[in-house]
């Protein structure tokens, strides 16, 4: 432990954001990291407890006051490779994790937490820019091949500890650039594509081979998820020519609103909206943008993804941005006594609603209306919650300006022709049904065929889904050569 007071005398260190008129000009990451000083008293804050709830509160399980005392100690070589030993991609969780870590901290019951996601992005950042993240070729290859479908971070991380395992792996995406929702889904300004594209390279260098714009399986004539695939191959052909497959997917299924006139011009999924100008960032022309510019945008979702749209839709020039969400406004303040060491119920705010949003809590929508078949506004009712039903409140209905209506309700679950493709039997949610016992998991009930992320899990976050792929990935492992080393 680096300095046992340090958690009395330091207060918490929070990274910087550009201004907003500044920002608002490019779709560029603003936030300002911590410098050398600023990482160096951060670190200073963490307790060294004596049970590290900040470790099990990490999906990964980072070993966290191991790498704070070593940033605090200003030897940052050795604290990226205690972080690098438990996570894959430290600088895609060090910019869009929410940081489950934090509310578990021990000096979060009484005080503000450690921040250890901003200490997490300094370590792996400064990794980057002195060259530290090097490929690790496995001395022996076990002739073994598998094939991993989806190139999300569970794909991306199983795909990097089976190659270093010594099998020959081959990562499928049906887009036309790696990444999956990381790629299409996260604004470049939360996280610019770089972090991806090198991550890739390393990947490569290790032994990956990468099939992008290849479709395993069909997807439904009706389907609303993003694809460019030019390429496709059957579940049959993956089957017969590799020995193992890895299902790893996302949840793209995006909830709906079936309410009347879901019919009408400009009402899109945010998946719709969001990959779109992914794509102009990266250089591509897009036939027939979504545009939020001078429209009146109303974000139907409370949750990070209509957080995403909210600062798009901010950098599109909108007239007016709003954003529903069903439930009540939650508390200012979690009540810690009551959620410590869990993640709270509290009031979030994201940097895309500080650069402009009205939020709306606990209402509905009705109904779409529009002219000439275009949407104009929608109909709206106040609700409220008792004994976990929801009512309407007589009275308060009414009726919002909106050009533009983005649905961002979250994810039901994977695209399930390609589980009923492979033959796989689906949880009652839809998603691929495997266990994660520590013998047989990640299994799924096809022959050779195994699951992870959000394509078993359902939608989650992106440190979630680096978890499974590292789990799935010793499963995958063990099954192929009856053992394995790598770490669970």
């Amino acid at each position: 432990m680096g300095k046992i007071t340090g958690f009395m005398e330091y207060e918490r260190v929070e990274e910087g954001y550009k201004p907003v008129p500044e920002r608002l000009k490019h779709y560029k990451e603003f936030v300002i990291g911590l410098d050398d000083q600023q990482a160096q008293v951060q670190a200073a804050r963490c307790m060294d407890c004596g049970i590290p709830f900040c470790n099990s509160g990490c999906p990964v399980n980072n070993l966290i006051p191991d790498f704070n005392d070593l940033v605090y100690r200003q030897d940052w070589k050795n604290a990226f490779t205690v972080l690098d030993s438990t996570n894959n991609f430290p600088e895609f969780t060090g910019r869009i994790c929410p940081a489950p870590c934090e509310a578990a901290c021990t000096l979060n019951y009484n005080d503000a937490a450690v921040g250890i996601k901003s200490l997490e992005r300094a370590i792996a950042d400064r990794a980057w820019d002195n060259g530290w993240v090097l490929p690790r070729v496995p001395r022996i290859k076990t002739g073994k091949k598998v094939a991993v479908v989806g190139s999300g971070p569970a794909g991306m991380a199983a795909a990097q500890q089976l190659a270093r395992a010594g099998h020959d792996v081959t990562l499928f995406e049906k887009n036309d650039r790696v990444g999956g929702l990381l790629r299409y889904g996260i604004p470049d300004f939360k996280m610019e594509k770089r972090d991806i594209d090198r991550r890739i390279e390393q990947m490569k260098a290790e032994g990956v081979t990468v099939r992008t714009s290849v479709l395993v399986g069909e997807l439904p004539k009706d389907s609303k998820v993003t694809n460019w695939a030019k390429e496709t191959v059957t579940p049959q052909q993956l089957q017969s020519e590799f020995d193992a497959v890895l299902l790893a997917g996302g949840a793209e299924q995006s909830r709906d609103l079936p309410v009347p006139g879901r019919d009408l011009d400009g009402i899109h999924f945010a998946m719709e909206f969001l990959p779109q100008q992914n794509k102009v960032n990266a250089g591509d022309k897009v036939k027939n943008q979504i545009s939020a510019s001078g429209k009146h945008v109303i974000v139907i979702g409370g949750g990070d993804t209509g957080s995403d749209c909210v600062g798009t839709s901010n950098r599109h020039g909108a007239a007016s941005v709003v954003q529903f969400e069903l439930m009540p406004q939650p508390p200012q303040e979690e009540n810690k006594p009551l959620t410590w060491p869990y993640w709270p119920y509290k009031l979030r705010t994201s940097s895309s609603h500080e650069e402009g949003c009205e939020r709306e809590f606990a209402i509905a929508t009705k109904e779409f209306i529009g002219e000439k078949g275009k949407v104009t506004g929608l109909k709206t009712v106040r609700v409220e919650w008792k004994d976990g039903r929801m009512q309407e409140v007589p009275g308060t209905e009414q009726t919002l300006k909106a050009d533009l209506v983005l649905l961002a309700m979250g994810f039901v679950s994977p695209v399930a022709s390609i589980l009923e493709a492979f033959g796989v039997d689906k949880d009652a949610r839809g998603n691929a049904k495997a266990s994660v016992d520590f013998i047989g998991g990640y299994a799924t009930s096809a022959p050779k065929v195994f699951a992870a992320g959000d394509m078993r899990r359902g939608q989650s976050l992106v440190v979630w889904a680096i978890r499974e792929g590292r789990q799935a990935a010793r499963a995958v492992d063990e099954f192929l050569m009856g053992f394995s080393d790598l770490p669970r």
